[in-house]
């Protein structure tokens, strides 16, 4: 998911390794609300500077999302679903969607004798048979359980037959809209909202199978996850079937209907030499700003399929369809959804349209474990975000890019952040964390250290502790503490007073005394690598790297020359204020 505001400063606050410079700024948020293309503000800034992100900061500050303590029961965990077979009938007019779920699953646990669903109880259930037999069940705030009296060892098959108004909650969940006088239907479940229009297994983890049955009015494009199998028309009703082909999370299952043009590219693989097709479904004023906006997704793929491992799902789509929730995008499977403010038709949002991409190695293929893991999903498009830039443009564009995602306040832990699921530092300093790991164990492990995650838990989900041991196994190095804190017990980053000075000459070498203090106070020591650079009064320069793994620490170092100046992570690859003085 990526969430975009702008967020304007009068002046820049600089982030330096020769001292802190800090200026007062006078912030203003625009909220993006413009109808047509660019909007005039948004023009004049992109007029002020080339580079979009100088002008636009993410903001990721949703409100928080709580996800009940019981919303998951025991039983669910040891339940499995092997496909989904849900058919959705709409009536916009009425607000109603009257659904049907065919769910098979299999019990790890054979002697369970409920089966439990999440279902919001405002979706009224009307028929419901468990292995053709019907069954009774209790239908209750958030959950539907199923229950039977002999065991089941072998899989089992229920069928629920369901109508309402579905809630509108969370981020979105299920959305009844409109657009100039057309109906605009679509779904944005992320993370626990499923349920507010399906019967599932609301658990990341819990990977299945999909068909998806859309029916509309003859009208309306119906959308979906996977490949298009084919589509029914009768009495002016139009049905559109799709088959997910890979293991789908359920928050990832989506459903789009409008009256959308649709056009199309292809993906050519250099890696297997198969064409892959480039679906795009947007609204028919955007068509001549969508053929602008979206033609480079032939590139970026081309770019993450070299660098993580072939797009994981050629036997399906890429696909964008365009929706109306104006905070962003969301990377439903195969089938981006990107909000309409966002079709520019200026290329001003490519950074959402790469983030999503990325989602589709980091986050859907390879899933999170649970919601505790969630910035293996964000963090990691993130990071891509900046990976792409730096193949762009080189090591000056990546650093640009994560000094636009740097700030000195991050707060919360990055594995298990409670209710801020989508926080700037789940994005922004998850993506700091991988930048800074590459920098712990070099460009070769670090590359490789994505390349073996991906194709170990591709199709799957996996947890940080997962991604933990793929990077010890790769770059053969004890990473605890690098993971301790900066994933699991650090909120906090690095502060440092950095005081060198001459401490005596040995010939024609001076030894430099470097005195380092870390003051951050919400976490006692941080152990890391910083590369500091010594410059003399013409300009020439050395670069050493230094281990710091003490709270007050004294290093020695002997030069060829006399410094006039010392920079402390001239290339940024530490999330740390260091105030250096002599």
């Amino acid at each position: 998911m990526f969430i975009r505001t702008l967020k304007i400063k009068s002046t820049v606050r600089a982030k330096t390794k020769t001292g802190l410079v800090s200026f007062c700024a006078f912030t203003i948020f625009f909220v993006i609300g413009w109808k047509f293309g660019i909007s005039p503000i948004k023009e004049s800034l992109e007029t002020a500077s080339t580079n979009a992100r100088f002008v636009k900061q993410q903001l990721f500050g949703l409100p928080q999302v709580n996800i009940p303590s019981n919303y998951i029961s025991e039983n669910q965990y040891d339940t499995d679903i092997l496909h989904y077979d849900l058919s959705f009938d709409l009536y916009p007019e009425k607000k109603l969607l009257i659904g049907k779920a065919v769910i098979t699953g299999t019990f790890k646990d054979s002697h369970l004798h409920t089966l439990d669903l999440n279902l919001y109880d405002n979706m009224k259930v009307s028929y419901l048979i468990l292995n053709r037999e019907k069954v009774p069940y209790l239908h209750e705030g958030t959950r539907l359980s199923i229950s039977f009296k002999n065991e089941i060892s072998d899989t089992f098959i229920v069928e629920i037959h369901y109508e309402g108004k579905p809630k509108r909650m969370g981020l979105s969940s299920f959305v009844f809209n409109e657009i100039n006088g057309r109906s605009v239907i679509y779904n944005l479940s992320e993370p626990t909202f499923a349920s507010t229009w399906y019967p599932c297994n609301d658990i990341p983890d819990d990977k299945a199978l999909a068909d998806i049955h859309i029916t509309n009015d003859s009208i309306y494009t119906s959308v979906s996850n996977g490949v298009l199998i084919d589509e029914d028309l009768i009495d002016g009703r139009k049905t559109t079937h799709w088959k997910i082909l890979y293991p789908i999370s359920t928050y990832l299952i989506s459903l789009y209907s409008s009256e959308y043009v649709n056009f199309q590219d292809y993906y050519y693989s250099n890696i297997t030499n198969d064409s892959l097709p480039l679906e795009y479904y947007v609204f028919p004023e955007h068509y001549e700003n969508a053929k602008k906006d979206f033609e480079e997704h032939p590139q970026w793929m081309e770019f993450f399929s070299k660098a993580f491992g072939e797009y994981p799902f050629m036997k399906e789509k890429y696909g964008v369809a365009e929706f109306l929730w104006q905070l962003g995008a969301m990377e439903h499977q195969t089938i981006t959804g990107i909000g309409s403010n966002f079709v520019s038709g200026r290329k001003f949002f490519m950074d959402i349209y790469v983030h999503e991409l990325a989602h589709h190695w980091w986050g859907n293929a390879v899933g999170p474990k649970s919601w505790r893991d969630i910035w293996l999903n964000e963090g990691f498009a993130t990071y891509s975000e900046a990976l792409y830039d730096e193949h762009l443009a080189g090591s000056d564009a990546l650093k640009s890019t994560m000094l636009s995602k740097y700030q000195d306040n991050f707060t919360g832990r990055l594995y298990d952040p409670g209710d801020d699921l989508f926080s700037q530092t789940i994005y922004d300093k998850g993506a700091w964390v991988l930048h800074m790991l590459r920098w712990e164990v070099g460009d070769s492990s670090f590359f490789k250290i994505l390349r073996d995650y991906f194709e170990k838990y591709k199709y799957r989900s996996a947890s940080t502790n997962d991604f933990k041991n793929v990077c010890e196994e790769v770059s053969d190095k004890n990473l605890e503490k690098f993971f301790d804190q900066w994933v699991y017990e650090g909120d906090d980053q690095i502060m440092v007073n950095l005081r060198w000075k001459i401490e005596s000459r040995k010939n024609d070498n001076v030894i430099v005394r470097i005195d380092f203090v870390q003051l951050q106070d919400r976490y006692k020591e941080f152990h890391f690598t910083v590369e500091l650079q010594f410059i003399d009064k013409n300009g020439k320069h050395e670069n050493t790297l230094f281990y710091i793994d003490e709270r007050e620490e004294t290093l020695y170092h002997e030069l060829k020359f006399v410094p006039k100046n010392v920079i402390a992570d001239p290339n940024h690859w530490l999330l740390a204020e260091i105030a250096v003085s002599q």
